[in-house]
C-alpha cells in the first residue's frame, strides 16, 4: 500500500475548520469575546487551502482525509469551547466523533504500521 496522501492539504482543511468554528463562535456565542484574529485566520487558511487546489489534483484519498481533518478542526474547537463553558452543553458525541475521524484518518496515512526499512530489516537473516 503506498502512500499517497499530502499532509499540506490536510493541515490546511484543520485550520480551515478550526478558525471558521472559532470565527462563527466569536460572532454568535455570546460567551466568547469577539476578535477579528479568527476571521483574519480563517481567510488566510481558505486562501491557502485553496491555492493547494489550484496546484494540482488530489491524490489517493487526500480528499476523504482533507474533509475529515475540515470536521476534526471545527469539531475539536467546538468541543473545547464545550468544555471551557459547561453551560453550553455537553461534547461527548463530539469528542466521539472527533477521536474517530482521527482514527480513520491515522490508519489511512498509514500510522501504526511498519516502515519498509523495518521490514527489510527483519527479513534479513542474521549471521
Amino acid at each position: 500500500m503506498t502512500n499517497t496522501i499530502e499532509r499540506k492539504p490536510l493541515l490546511l482543511a484543520f485550520l480551515t475548520g478550526l478558525c471558521g468554528n472559532a470565527s462563527l463562535a466569536a460572532l454568535t456565542s455570546a460567551h466568547v469575546n469577539f476578535s477579528i484574529f479568527p476571521i483574519i485566520a480563517f481567510v488566510f487558511a481558505i486562501s491557502a487551502l485553496w491555492q493547494s487546489y489550484v496546484e494540482g489534483p488530489m491524490a489517493g484519498d487526500t480528499p476523504r482525509c482533507a474533509l475529515a481533518m475540515f470536521f476534526i478542526g471545527a469539531l475539536g474547537y467546538s468541543s473545547f469551547l464545550r468544555a471551557e463553558f459547561p453551560d453550553i452543553g455537553h461534547n461527548l458525541i463530539q469528542i466521539f466523533l472527533c477521536l474517530g475521524l482521527a482514527f480513520y484518518v491515522a490508519v489511512k496515512m498509514g500510522f501504526g504500521q511498519p516502515n519498509q526499512s523495518q521490514k527489510a530489516t527483519e527479513a534479513e537473516p542474521q549471521s
